[in-house]
């Protein structure tokens, strides 16, 4: 069964000191370099926001970041300004060794919708290409590793088995940004059909 690496936002935002710093996020890098040399195919994926993105809290006068609000009919966190198309933090960052990745699919385009997923966006309207991607590649299952793991990880583990892929989430190669929401979430994961490695 050929198995694919998905590494998910490995960007400078979402690293200590960035916009959207997830705790930790910085101590995976060495695992994801060491990980990407042991696949066949490594692919990766990158938010790659307009400026005027409505899951920015900034877009929504008085709103806080981390307020709920709604695009596209979907329930949305609202975030601080992050992975701005063209700025330093929407960049992979430099210690991720990139002499693996075939492919890096960028997200988040849309202004109107989210897009934690590798494969849709929030509401499911568009795809990435991720999808017919692997299948091209002849790949079964897939591995995901990367940030964060309680929101882009999991979004892109539950597509994965939706779309019928046999897929796992690299413990000692992901970091959350709430580590309780993170629990809960393995459970469920294991109850679709996911594995935890």
């Amino acid at each position: 069964m050929k198995t694919a690496l998905i590494i998910v936002d490995m960007q400078n935002d979402f690293l200590p000191g960035g916009a959207l710093g997830v705790a930790g996020g910085d101590e995976i890098i060495p695992r994801i370099n060491h990980l990407a040399g042991e696949y066949g195919l490594v692919v990766a994926t990158q938010d790659w926001h307009p400026r005027d993105h409505g899951s920015f809290a900034s877009q929504h006068p008085g709103a806080r970041v981390f307020d709920m609000a709604k695009l596209a009919g979907c329930p949305q966190v609202l975030w601080p300004d992050h992975c701005v198309q063209g700025t330093f933090g929407a960049e992979l960052t430099d210690m991720l060794d990139q002499s693996r990745i075939e492919a890096i699919f960028r997200k988040g385009m849309d202004p109107l919708i989210d897009s934690y997923s590798a494969f849709f966006d929030n509401a499911r309207k568009k795809s990435t290409g991720l999808d017919g991607y692997l299948r091209g590649r002849d790949v079964e299952a897939v591995h995901i590793c990367g940030l964060a793991a309680d929101v882009c990880v999991w979004y892109t583990a539950k597509d994965a088995i939706a779309l019928g892929f046999e897929a796992a989430i690299l413990l000692d190669a992901v970091r959350a940004i709430d580590k309780d929401a993170f629990d809960k979430i393995q459970q469920d994961f294991l109850l679709s059909g996911g594995r935890l490695l």
